[in-house]
């Protein structure tokens, strides 16, 4: 897709730092660096997003996640790190290219700031719920 910058990077128009890359995924630090080695995980084949992908394209994305994931940590000493997905403009999205990130986590002071609000679970409204979007087999 020639308007996306992700293709762009895919095809060597735009300049990237990799840091992996094989036939089907390339590996970049993203521009924005939220953490000391913020890096994109992406398909070299232009899909929107996750949404938009077959099993099989996903599957091989995701199979290299943990490599990259791994060689980042140890390289930069990370105590963790965050694997981010977006899809779509409501969930924070903004490159429509299929893209995953892996933010690695030094300490509360790395630039990364994640909250998830706690409180007692209505477990009634959790089955209901669960009934509503169960998927089966």
């Amino acid at each position: 897709m020639s308007d996306c910058i992700f293709c762009q990077i895919v095809s060597g128009q735009i300049p990237s730092s990799k840091v992996y890359e094989d036939e089907e995924v390339l590996a970049f630090l993203d521009i924005t660096q939220v953490t000391k080695g913020h890096t994109l995980v992406i398909p070299k084949k232009h899909y929107r997003n996750m949404l938009e992908m077959d099993a099989e394209a996903a599957s091989s994305l995701f199979a290299r996640v943990p490599k990259i994931a791994k060689q980042l940590q140890e390289k930069l000493g990370s105590s963790g790190i965050n694997i981010i997905n977006n899809n779509e403009e409501a969930a924070g999205q903004t490159v429509f290219h299929t893209h995953v990130h892996l933010l690695p986590r030094f300490d509360e002071s790395d630039g990364l700031k994640l909250s998830f609000e706690t409180h007692e679970p209505d477990f009634a409204a959790l089955a209901q719920l669960a009934q509503e979007i169960f998927l089966g087999e």
